[in-house]
């Protein structure tokens, strides 16, 4: 058994007693290189200064591990995501390791471990006569020894990237140079390793020693370490290893890939065969087993009747592979993609792309995310439920994120699609590495067509210009043409309709952002610059999925739909990012989805950084928040994303042409981006008439959409937003000029340079001068802006007004209302007295003004 408490300097006893370390040294060299300097010629006191000469300074340093990710369960405590590795090892305590395997190690390997110096002189001398012959390539080395050649090439293959073209051959090369040298290079690194292994034992305890060993030592493969070794060979731990396991992997340790248990069809070829199979029982393997079981019945570590029963069985390994990489993480893996990305780009983890490769592979380190699984899980259900993997014909893809919008967080990360990384990736069959939430650099994706969820910025803009959301706009469909880009104007010819193609109409702003009005946001832009509108985004954190300057607009320069509309290529997790912002009061934070890291020291290390600005004011984002709430109850065009449990929401929908959808919400606490629609391709791909499983697929983003957010509320609650701005929710009142007796161009001019719209009715018959506008609705006065003026031109005609009806009334009378009618009277042989009994034309007739009404009468009796 191991001893617990020895040290070095106790096993040295009484020999450390006579004689310093140092002296120590120097006999044990002296003593050992004896027999191999007679042969080549190098006196005693020569080898003794060559001694002298060699490093006695080795600092172990950390052996490569893997780096762990987690993320936080549905119960609240961590569990493993997914692993990475060059070298698959679980470093284990000294009391995690079973006593069978210390036995085994030490009878087979080091039977005197506990009671030498850290050289064993005798066979030390015989290696070295056999490296001055170059007839072996034994190492006869104690157990120290050995830790030190680990270390050695430990330390020389980190010098090794997996970038390298040549990655195989220098490991190859590492292992060879501390293993195989033979001649004057084979004393020398001999004597570099007793020297190494005397420092070591002065600098460690013999536990320590043992243990390092074990958890740095290679048992075939990638292999590395006993615990490791333990879980793929036999599916246990370390500390449950029975006999037969203990002496299996003791005995592996000596040759790894010759002797290691996971090649069934033979680990090495002996004469042209295959050798140490399934088929042969592991052969070899088994010879080296018994011989490892002798060793401790010889040195009484088991009986007699234990090692008879270990014997006769076989060895029956329980393969149990260690998965690494993101494809580990099952429906979490898009979530590791993007994890992973940030290590291998972010210079918290090395200052270039190979030193941080080499720490995600090498480093050890234990990633705690802020994968969130009680957001996750309902996300991943609603996804498998409702959005197929694949679509034939189609390159169909969805994905939702959901963020924590005080912090940034990434709480979650789905998408419909299997993932694998491979180059031999079926994307027609919904296979694919590239993680759709994010952007190329963390995705290797180029982004989506954003859609009406782009709308927001030219909100915002509107706000910080000074206008009200409660202003009244002309969203008539009609075609734009005067727009402002810069500072610039230009002119567009190019028509743009609503959903559905519904009708434009005049009215508020905020209804324009309830129900999604293209044309609504097209008469905002007219009064607004589009490069302003851009740069809102980009204060907001937005840029093109490939990481282009959202401000610069590749797609068409002088095309003002891209900048107001949406149809630029952006990253769900930007755009979810842009609504938290709204939702946290105008402070933008960057995305984040590393919490903590721990070191193989058990320290915590400085995460990559993450910050937080304001970029909007709160009053703006206040009233962008009330503007965009509508669009999430009483029929807004987000409403079938609204999980509906109490939470206040805000929202908005996106759809592009025929093949692209989004859907946008978000609480005080959280916000979620849900994006389904054609992936890539040219294709004619209409999502509202292609059904899957009784879902039709622009629904699919209100499903996954509603799912995301409604575990969100669960998980994190909602508060009521703040109230909107007074000034910015105020009824804007302009004043309307009087327009009556202008030409119809010149009253339109007036009338659209003061803001309002103009419609032309028909012309009527007035007084006023053909052509010249007879009327306007409404008439001269406050009104609200945006009002639109009906103007109504004159045919140059007076118009006929009614005759009064004055049959039965005395002649002076009828003339009198006549007269003051605005008609001339004849009344041949009338006088003042006489009763008129007839009119022409007659009563309640019309007739032009100054026209001649003739009266009859009947002469007044006396």
């Amino acid at each position: 058994m191991p001893q617990t408490k020895r040290t070095v300097k106790g096993v040295l006893g009484g020999l450390l007693g006579l004689v310093g370390l140092s002296a120590v040294a120097g006999v044990l060299a002296t003593a050992a290189v004896t027999p191999a300097i007679a042969i080549a010629g190098v006196t005693g006191s020569q080898a003794l200064s060559i001694f002298d000469e060699l490093p006695n300074s080795l600092t172990p340093g950390t052996p490569m591990e893997p780096t762990v990710f987690y993320g936080t369960g549905e119960n609240g405590k961590p569990f493993q995501l997914a692993k990475f590795y060059d070298q698959n090892r679980v470093p284990v305590t000294f009391e995690q390791v079973s006593p069978l395997l210390y036995d085994a190690i030490l009878s087979s390997e080091d039977k005197n471990f506990y009671s030498h110096g850290g050289v064993n002189l005798g066979a030390t001398a015989s290696a070295l006569l056999d490296y001055v012959k170059g007839t072996s390539s034994r190492g006869a080395s104690t157990i120290s020894q050995q830790f030190v050649k680990n270390v050695l090439i430990q330390e020389c293959e980190k010098d090794a990237s997996p970038s390298d073209e040549n990655y195989q051959e220098k490991l190859t090369a590492c292992w060879t140079e501390a293993t195989q040298a033979s001649g004057a290079e084979g004393i020398e690194r001999k004597l570099q390793e007793m020297r190494y292994a005397i420092q070591i034992e002065k600098d460690y305890s013999k536990n320590d020693i043992l243990l390092g060993y074990l958890n740095i030592a290679n048992f075939g493969g990638q292999t590395y370490g006993i615990e490791a070794a333990s879980n793929y060979y036999f599916g246990t731990t370390a500390a449950k290893l029975n006999l037969n396991q203990a002496a299996t992997l003791a005995g592996i340790v000596q040759n790894p890939n010759r002797f290691r248990i996971d090649k069934k069809d033979g680990s090495w070829t002996k004469n042209g065969e295959p050798s140490n199979s399934e088929a042969d029982g592991y052969a070899d393997t088994k010879f080296r087993r018994d011989y490892v079981l002798n060793r401790m019945r010889i040195d009484g570590k088991i009986t007699q009747e234990q090692y008879d029963a270990t014997i006769a069985e076989p060895i029956t390994p329980k393969i149990t592979p260690t998965t690494q990489g993101c494809a580990a993480a099952g429906d979490q893996a898009y979530f590791c993609q993007y994890v992973k990305s940030i290590v291998e780009s972010d210079k918290a983890f090395g200052e270039t792309r190979a030193d941080r490769l080499e720490t995600l592979r090498r480093g050890g380190l234990q990633i705690y995310t802020s994968l969130d699984m009680r957001v996750q899980r309902p996300g991943v259900e609603a996804m498998r439920a409702r959005a197929p993997q694949y679509v034939d014909g189609h390159n169909f893809g969805t994905s939702g994120v959901t963020l924590q919008v005080d912090t940034g967080r990434v709480l979650a990360i789905v998408q419909n699609t299997k993932f694998k990384e491979s180059s031999n990736a079926n994307k027609a069959k919904g296979e694919t590495g590239l993680v759709y939430a994010a952007d190329k650099a963390h995705g290797d994706s180029a982004g989506m067509p954003v859609g009406s969820t782009y709308k927001v910025f030219t909100l915002i803009d509107w706000l910080e210009k000074g206008h009200s959301v409660n202003e009244i706009v002309n969203g008539n469909t009609r075609l734009f043409k005067s727009f402002t880009q810069c500072g610039d104007p230009f002119t567009n010819n190019s028509m743009v309709y609503n959903f559905n193609m519904q009708r434009g109409f005049t009215g508020s702003v905020r209804e324009f952002t309830k129900r999604s009005l293209n044309t609504g946001f097209l008469a905002m832009a007219s009064q607004l610059d589009l490069c302003d509108i851009n740069k809102v985004a980009q204060r907001m954190g937005v840029h093109y999925g490939d990481g282009g300057d959202i401000t610069k607009d590749g797609l068409a320069p002088n095309d003002p739909y891209p900048s107001v509309l949406g149809s630029k290529y952006i990253a769900p997790i930007q755009m979810a990012g842009v609504y938290a912002t709204i939702a946290n009061k105008g402070v933008y934070c960057t995305p984040k989805a590393i919490d903590k890291i721990v070191g193989t020291d058990g320290k915590e290390m400085k995460v990559p950084e993450s910050s937080c600005s304001q970029v909007i004011t709160p009053e703006v984002a206040a009233t962008t928040a009330y503007a965009l709430q509508g669009v999430m109850v009483n029929g807004g065009t987000g409403t079938a994303g609204n999980p509906f449990d109490g939470t206040p929401l805000i929202g908005k929908t996106g759809t592009h042409q025929e093949w692209a959808t989004s859907m946008v919400e978000s609480s005080t606490k959280t916000a979620t981006y849900v994006y389904a629609g054609r992936m890539e391709g040219n294709e004619d791909f209409s999502l509202s008439r292609t059904w899957i499983n009784g879902t039709q697929l622009n629904q699919v983003r209100f499903y996954v959409a509603k799912a995301l957010q409604g575990a969100a509320n669960q998980a994190y609650g909602g508060d009521r937003f703040p109230e909107p701005d007074r000034n910015l929710t105020r009824q804007v009142l302009k004043d309307l000029p009087d327009v009556v007796g202008k030409s119809v161009e010149e009253a339109t001019s007036i009338l659209q340079g003061a803001g309002f719209s103009v419609q032309v009715g028909d012309p009527v018959d007035s007084t006023v001068g053909a052509g010249l506008i007879a009327e306007q609705t409404p008439g001269a006065g406050r009104v609200p802006g945006g009002t639109t003026v009906t103007i109504v031109p004159s045919t140059g005609k007076s118009p006929e007004t009614a005759v009064p009806n004055v049959t039965g009334a005395k002649y002076a009378q009828a003339k009198n209302a006549l007269e003051k009618s605005g008609f001339a009277v004849s009344g041949e042989g009338c006088s003042g007295g006489d009763t008129v009994t007839g009119q022409n034309p007659g009563g309640d007739s019309t007739a032009a003004p100054g026209a001649t009404i003739t009266l009859t009468c009947a002469k007044e009796e006396d």
